[in-house]
């Protein structure tokens, strides 16, 4: 993954504006950003670290720890927030056993907030990876829930059995 991010690195070095494209892809790379691929973009950008890891902690996009195979953001907006968003959260934390931030031990989930999904009509909406689900209630999650881990358990059969026996 590092020879990915120096194939990259070189491409971009000299280009103005590179510092959040590059994070972009390193995260694509990595799944998070790694201090190491931190270190290795300032130096080769040739800026400050505190400058690159500005930009990682200022962005509420990039993370600094791996994240759950499917991420969940939770809106918390006005419109979501007086439909019952709150409640949907802490029903969230209650069901996957983690807090905001944090991903589940088994590595499917990661949990987050957003401030507005421009769904207001729709509220409260919660979002998983690409998908809106909209007028989520608290009794409507743990089916959300189920569809994500089964694509999960599929995604990791079809991975343990292989390509050549899928065919």
């Amino acid at each position: 993954m590092l020879a990915q991010l120096d194939d990259v690195l070189r491409e971009y070095a000299q280009a103005p504006g590179a510092l959040i494209p590059v994070l972009q892809i390193a995260q694509a790379i990595f799944g998070y950003l790694p201090e190491t691929a931190l270190k290795r973009i300032a130096q080769a950008l040739d800026k400050p670290y505190s400058e690159v890891a500005g930009v990682v902690g200022f962005y509420s996009f990039f993370t600094r720890v791996p994240r759950g195979k499917h991420l969940i953001r939770v809106c918390l907006g006005t419109a979501c927030y007086v439909r019952g968003g709150k409640e949907v959260l802490s029903a969230l934390k209650s069901a996957l056993r983690v807090e905001v931030g944090e991903t589940t031990s088994d590595r499917t989930f990661s949990l987050d907030v957003g401030r507005c999904f421009g769904a207001c009509g729709l509220a409260p909406v919660i979002m998983i990876d690409d998908d809106v689900h909209q007028r989520v209630r608290p009794t409507k999650l743990p089916k959300i829930l189920e569809q994500y881990r089964h694509h999960a358990a599929e995604t990791l059969e079809s991975a343990a059995v292989g390509p050549e026996a899928q065919s």
